[in-house]
């Protein structure tokens, strides 16, 4: 598998081989350390990336140095995203201390920072992420360094590219093979203890705690603030895990009643690495519920066809990528007669005519999160009040990314196209949708008590 790890030794590990890349395949050179970049996977349990470090740094009787890299101008975040981050990452610097293992984070831009680290590495690891700035990173540091670079994939549940090499159409193409791999990848880690420990390395890095002062001289976008909602870090996503399985998940079908609040209300720690999707589809897989394989349909089906879009379609994060049937469906009906046109600062400050969908805003504005069923016809409401549709989508990208905690994440992108056709089909024409999925304020009346939302959302102060 790689020099320094054999396919062998990665079962033991409980890694799947399909989940380990060679990014750069040389031997490894005199080093320090090993040095594993974590980015995408601000945790320490269930942490592949970190066990294959461990374990390559104990074969190279080196102590192993995790860095992670703060930049003030990741794309549309915020207070609100750094605080849940670093949250996070305070809690991964006491259990790495705890181990022995050097924890440095650094501010900058991460590829400069990690490859100043990486000067005396003898080998490096990455987590995977999968957006284009991610992505970019990553590309950048393969191109600057000069040592052994591997790449774990734990952030899915089935590797990507073991369901598809292009573009899927829609969930239907990738759900029978996710499901008949899935059992293949629910293995849990081996714990793997360093057995040198890194505690006297003479490395500079920032402290994070405390938060506020940290959040307080960094130069972020400091207008939105913290969710009072969602606390990060892995041991809060084990909680709310622990919770959904306990008190929700057997109650899953009714999901889509907002005011029920039986989702697992996970997605922010997913989208941060606090938790792997893995330990969350241990917990339910055991769990004996009769819920499991729709809430495999969330987590794996859907999770992944979202990444499978990020991945294989450069423009995911516009109106460009949607299908050419609701592009051209869209565009036949930009001039047909609108109600209502708001400007963007109208749709964040919730003033709109409709009562629900200020108090979907809203619920997003205060908390960072937004019910699922309501965060559809959000988006599909928007298209009603802008003339043009390529600018409905541009609106719900701002928004989505700023306010929501697990915004700037594939899943976002592709739910946001969703709305606009992506992984759908062509329904019956309509004033405005064309063949796109409409949907209606009657329908939510339909579906659950929609006066109790508003009611419990719909003046709540604007952040």
């Amino acid at each position: 598998m790689t020099s320094i790890v054999a396919k062998n030794e990665l079962d033991w590990i409980g890694l799947p081989v399909e989940r380990v890349r060679e990014r750069i395949s040389l031997a490894p050179k005199k080093g320090k350390y090993v040095l594993y970049w974590m980015q995408a996977s601000a945790r320490v349990l269930d942490n592949g990336a970190l066990q294959w470090a461990i374990f390559a740094a104990n074969r190279l009787s080196l102590p192993l140095v995790v860095g992670f890299v703060l930049t003030d101008n990741y794309p549309r975040a915020n207070r609100r995203h750094y605080r849940f981050l670093l949250e996070s990452l305070v809690e991964v610097e006491s259990e790495l201390k705890r181990r022995g293992i050097r924890f440095v984070v650094r501010q900058g831009d991460p590829p400069e920072e990690i490859l100043r680290l990486a000067r005396d590495a003898a080998a490096m690891v990455f987590d995977v992420g999968y957006t284009t700035v991610q992505r970019a990173w990553r590309d950048q540091v393969d191109a600057g360094a000069n040592l052994p670079i591997v790449e774990v994939e734990d952030n899915v549940v089935v590797p990507p590219e073991l369901v598809f090499d292009h573009e899927a159409y829609m969930a239907r193409s990738i759900r029978r093979k996710i499901f008949a791999l899935l059992p293949d990848f629910l293995e849990p880690l081996r714990r793997i203890r360093p057995k040198i420990a890194g505690d006297d390395l003479k490395l500079k890095g920032i402290e994070i705690d405390p938060i506020e002062k940290l959040l307080n001289r960094m130069k972020i976008d400091q207008s939105v603030p913290p969710s009072p909602t969602f606390k990060g870090g892995q041991k809060e996503a084990a909680k709310r895990l622990r919770r959904f399985v306990r008190d929700r998940l057997e109650h899953y079908d009714l999901r889509r009643d907002p005011t029920a609040e039986f989702t697992s209300e996970l997605s922010p720690y997913l989208h941060f690495g606090a938790i792997s999707p893995m330990t969350v589809a241990r917990a339910v897989w055991t769990s004996g519920s009769s819920r499991t394989d729709e809430f495999f349909e969330e987590l794996v089906v859907q999770r992944e066809l979202g990444i499978n879009y990020a991945i294989y379609n450069p423009s995911y994060e516009t109106f460009d990528a949607l299908p050419n049937w609701a592009r051209a469906t869209l565009k036949a009906h930009e001039q047909d007669p609108r109600d209502d046109l708001y400007t963007f600062e109208q749709l964040r400050d919730a003033a709109t005519s409709d009562p629900a969908w200020n108090a979907a805003q809203r619920q997003m504005l205060a908390t960072g999160f937004m019910a699922g069923y309501m965060r559809m016809y959000w988006g599909k409401r928007v298209l009603q009040w802008c003339r043009k549709p390529r600018q409905a989508f541009d609106y719900l990208v701002r928004l989505n990314d700023t306010y929501e905690l697990d915004g700037r994440d594939p899943n976002g992108y592709a739910g946001i196209a969703w709305c606009f056709g992506k992984h759908d089909r062509p329904w019956p024409n309509r004033p405005i949708f064309g063949t796109v999925r409409s949907m209606t304020p009657q329908s939510l009346q339909r579906k659950f008590d929609l006066d109790k939302y508003i009611k419990r959302w719909g003046q709540v102060e604007l952040v």
